[in-house]
């Protein structure tokens, strides 16, 4: 009898709740010192990881959770970019 995988979860920085790792958006703090959203999950770097609704994007900044995660200050462009996935994720493109 095959065993059945387990899905990796993930914890949000927003609602602090663990979801599975496929429903979250996962930002990498990359080699060069940027923070990027990775669309694949597989980036290398440290990585940080938020519900697609805007309130727990909005939780995460607000306690400042993002940047203690990736030991690196988000720029409001990065923001702004992440605010347009959820956006986009929600209408289902």
């Amino acid at each position: 009898m095959a065993k059945r995988k387990r899905e990796p979860l993930r914890m949000c920085l927003g609602c602090r709740e663990l979801r599975p790792k496929k429903e979250m958006i996962r930002l990498v703090h990359t080699a060069g010192g940027s923070v990027e959203i990775d669309p694949t999950g597989k980036r290398p770097g440290r990585g940080a990881y938020v519900c697609r609704q805007e309130a727990c994007l909005d939780r995460a900044m607000e306690a400042r959770r993002l940047e203690k995660a990736l030991k690196q200050g988000v720029l409001s462009e990065t923001v702004q970019n992440l605010r347009k996935e959820i956006e986009r994720r929600e209408s289902g493109v």
